[in-house]
């Protein structure tokens, strides 16, 4: 059976249409990632500068950030969303997102509400934040009754809501799914990675030298999956868990290697049938020594490869499904040279890494892209890898 990337929306740091993220993205970009101290700790963070839909007043105990995200990622997909529903039946629609946040930061602003006048506000519900709400608010909206969840499995998030709206097309519970993510900005996430000194002082390193951390950043992506024929196919999932520490990743990687040799498998692939590698890439010091590691052992020193976080900042339980849009662009650009996303870290090569082929600037694959592999990787061990091609 053959699943199909059909449409996608997307908004993060790096702008709010397909055309200006590829844009940007092409070009190293990293004027989203901007200086705030509006959640606590002062850092960098990729933020989303678009004016938001507003939530319908019937919708109201869904409303915030998170889910005006989800929305605006939505209206860019909705043609595709109606035909499908139209073809299909609302109850062979499903919903599968992937989030760490949702939306946490409403109940920080009740919270601190609370605080000053002793009450909640009135428009504050608990639902706002609860992990599930992004589904049960796209399902409400969108008038279907297919299987409609969430997975919260920190930065791996999004990445395993792909292999479960797979599952829901093959076992026929669905004959389209809108799969993906959002994460929005909020003080839990960035205090808490600054708690665990993972916030970069600076735009973050990925793969360099002096690399010390993260820019946190928010995203939004939305895909069409189904088997009705569309542009990028969905190719292959592997997915594993090592469960070594409960933040920092197992500096032997084999279950990390496990995870992109899976997909390779699923795929029917072999490494040499990749043509681009978007890596996880978070800039930290551990991660970037045993991702690089993985990547040598398994693919060598010649695949080209890069982190697109120094441009769109970690969008954490969202970070899957917008770094696997952003290899959905390269598969839908009409260039026969093969422009590649760089790695952008500003920043001299750290030579003690095991050696990888990172992309610079302009860098080009010198012929059309055809497939791409992105991987995520999450706490606790817990990592995905994403292979899509040209249909």
């Amino acid at each position: 059976m053959t699943y199909y990337l059909n449409d996608l929306g997307l908004l993060c740091a790096l702008g709010n249409s397909k055309a200006e993220v590829l844009t940007r993205l092409l070009a190293g970009d990293r004027s989203g990632l901007i200086a705030s101290d509006e959640f606590g700790a002062r850092c960098l963070v990729g933020a989303i500068s678009a004016e938001l839909p507003e939530i319908d007043e019937r919708y109201r105990v869904y409303n915030c950030r998170n889910n005006r995200l989800l929305l605006a990622a939505l209206s860019q997909i909705e043609t595709t969303v109606a035909a499908m529903i139209a073809r299909f039946g609302t109850d062979r629609i499903g919903i599968v997102l992937g989030t760490s946040t949702s939306g946490v930061r409403n109940t920080e602003l009740a919270l601190a509400y609370l605080g000053d006048h002793g009450v909640l506000p009135d428009e504050y519900h608990y639902k706002q934040q609860q992990m599930g709400a992004g589904a049960d608010f796209l399902a409400e909206f969108l008038g279907v009754s297919g299987p409609a969840y969430t997975i919260s499995t920190a930065c791996s998030s999004s990445g395993k809501a792909f292999a479960s709206a797979r599952r829901l097309i093959s076992l026929d519970l669905c004959d389209a799914v809108i799969v993906g993510g959002a994460d929005s900005l909020c003080g839990l996430t960035i205090n808490g990675f600054a708690a665990l000194e993972s916030i970069s002082s600076g735009l973050c390193k990925p793969f360099g030298l002096h690399r010390d951390g993260i820019n946190i950043g928010e995203a939004a992506s939305l895909f069409v999956l189904s088997k009705e024929p569309g542009p990028v196919i969905l190719q292959g999932i592997g997915a594993s868990s090592d469960a070594y520490h409960f933040a920092a990743p197992d500096p032997e990687a084999s279950d990390v290697i496990k995870a992109m040799q899976l997909a390779l498998d699923d795929a029917g692939k072999t490494p040499a049938h990749i043509d681009y590698l978007n890596l996880h890439g978070t800039a930290t010091p551990l991660n970037d020594a045993m991702e690089s590691k993985a990547v040598n052992a398994l693919f060598g020193k010649t695949i080209a490869a890069s982190s697109s976080k120094g441009m769109s900042g970690h969008a954490l339980g969202a970070a899957a499904a917008l770094e696997l849009a952003f290899c959905w662009l390269l598969l839908n650009h009409d260039d026969d040279q093969g422009a590649l996303i760089p790695n952008v870290n500003d920043d001299e090569a750290d030579t003690a890494l095991s050696a990888l082929n990172l992309v610079k600037k302009g860098g080009m694959l010198g012929r059309r892209i055809n497939t791409c592999q992105s991987n995520s990787f999450a706490f606790g061990g817990n990592n995905v890898s994403i292979i899509a091609g040209r249909a």
